[in-house]
């Protein structure tokens, strides 16, 4: 048996920035405590090694996990309360039905009936599934339900049709390009309806607590224009910056014609994978009537998937992926978490509050906006962030003089918009990152370039947008 190799090499950046960050603890800033500086210092020096990669990202998360618990900065049984997070257990449970897609050959179906409707163009293909994404997007308050159970099995079987998958390292013929503007789609739908996203709602009360009223249609005609211009100019903006290698399929139609009809009828099995996916989606739409939430949903899914025979608990097992992204997810929510729960990210958000003092609200509103952006690198859940800095922010906001209808609302659709940062951002991210049809590095890279482009976007087309219907 051999010895895994190890490039101990890439765990010097990581070690030296955590160590560096712990021994300046003396002269931390005298708001912050001890532990809080210190639980910096490891989440920093994680989120470092997730990006060196000397180890998995996983295995690079079980070592952050331990030196958290080694060091006393966290109790072991709230470290371990992180792995029962709902969030994460229904990612793993949409890496789980996507299985069930792949397994039953439901999913190269369905992507045989989309080559066939739209497969003139990939870019065109792209539109089309983003499109479904929007339609499904106001009556789904689970953006990870909408990416990981709905959209990516279709993009994953859709790729694959093409001969495009990251086994066989052919991610960029089409499956990359899918993938990522998928992702983008995802947080742009989120971003334009109050009932799109887990953490739309809480803004919206956290709003309400600041004496300011969110409105559902209000929401949306807010962000009709900047989401509209949006979801036209990125997938376009990716294409360019991503181009796939297969552009064009002239031959679409009769190449997806011949497979259909190869494939003969559908099977008792995609007959099973089709009725549990439309009681899956239903009740991702309509759960909340039943008081059952899109993890729950997910669980019944796949509970049902193992009663019909369509998953074996082996196929269960063998999911590395689902597995893989259950650790490593839930270790750096965990530490998000702490940070806000021992103080750090409380005090960097009243700092910020003191710093502004005298500053035209405009001004503001920028400065306020960029730090709630480029911040979400310190956060895994968007609604994570959400909870700890939005109340403090739209504080400041209406102090400065910031219209308070204008920085509510801007402040909600940037809390789903911050997720153009890393591939932990948000429960897509780590669903549509861990499938490995887009490098890390290429998902940073991209993710800096579209960023820019929705704070131009969205506090420039949107604010405008915004004195005109007469939001202020």
């Amino acid at each position: 048996m051999r010895i895994t190799k190890i490039n101990y090499k890439k765990f010097l950046f990581p070690l030296i920035i955590g160590l560096l960050i712990w021994f300046l603890t003396p002269f931390k800033p005298l708001g912050v405590s001890v532990a809080a500086w210190h639980m910096l210092a490891i989440f920093v020096a994680t989120i470092i090694g997730c990006i060196t990669q000397p180890l998995p990202i996983g295995a690079v998360a079980i070592l952050g996990f331990t030196i958290t618990v080694i060091t006393g900065e966290v109790e072991i049984e709230t470290a371990v309360a992180g792995f029962g997070n709902d969030s994460i257990w229904l990612i793993a449970m949409a890496f789980f039905i996507s299985r069930g897609f792949i397994k039953t050959g439901l999913g190269r179906r369905i992507a045989l009936i989309f080559v066939r409707l739209f497969g003139k163009k990939t870019l065109g293909l792209a539109y089309s599934l983003i499109g479904v994404d929007l339609i499904l997007a106001p009556a789904t308050p689970s953006n990870t339900a909408r990416a990981g159970g709905i959209m990516y099995p279709i993009i994953d079987s859709l790729s694959r049709s093409f001969g495009s998958s990251p086994e066989d390292q052919t991610e960029r013929k089409i499956g990359s390009f899918l993938t990522f503007a998928e992702f983008h789609g995802n947080m742009i739908t989120s971003a334009m309806f109050l009932t799109a996203m887990a953490g739309n709602p809480l803004a919206q009360s956290l709003a309400k607590a600041a004496h300011v009223n969110i409105t559902w249609m209000g929401w949306f005609l807010a962000a009709l224009i900047p989401g509209a211009i949006s979801l036209v100019v990125v997938p376009f903006l990716i294409y360019k910056l991503y181009p796939p290698q297969v552009k064009k399929t002239p031959n679409a139609k009769k190449w997806a014609d011949d497979q259909l009809t190869a494939m003969g009828h559908m099977s008792l099995a995609e007959r099973f994978m089709s009725v549990i996916f439309i009681v899956a989606l239903v009740l991702w739409i309509s759960g909340g009537t039943f008081k059952i939430d899109a993890t729950l949903t997910a669980f019944i899914a796949l509970s049902l998937l193992l009663l019909t025979g369509v998953l074996s608990w082996s196929d269960i097992l063998q999911e590395k992926g689902a597995w893989n992204t259950l650790t490593w997810f839930s270790i750096l929510v965990m530490m998000a978490n702490q940070l806000n729960t021992l103080g750090f990210i409380p005090w960097l958000s009243k700092t910020i509050s003191t710093s502004l003092h005298g500053l035209s609200w405009p001004v503001v509103l920028v400065i306020l906006i960029l730090f709630y952006f480029y911040s979400h690198y310190l956060f895994a859940s968007a609604t994570a962030h959400v909870s700890a800095m939005y109340t403090a922010l739209l504080g400041v906001a209406v102090a400065a003089g910031v219209p308070p209808l204008l920085g509510a609302l801007m402040l909600g659709f940037f809390g789903n918009l911050f997720a153009s940062t890393t591939h932990y951002s948000s429960g897509p991210a780590p669903i549509l990152f861990s499938s490995g049809y887009v490098l890390q590095k290429d998902w940073w890279a991209l993710n800096a370039v579209l960023g820019i482009f929705y704070l131009v976007i969205w506090l420039g087309v949107g604010t405008l947008w915004m004195k005109i219907i007469g939001v202020f």
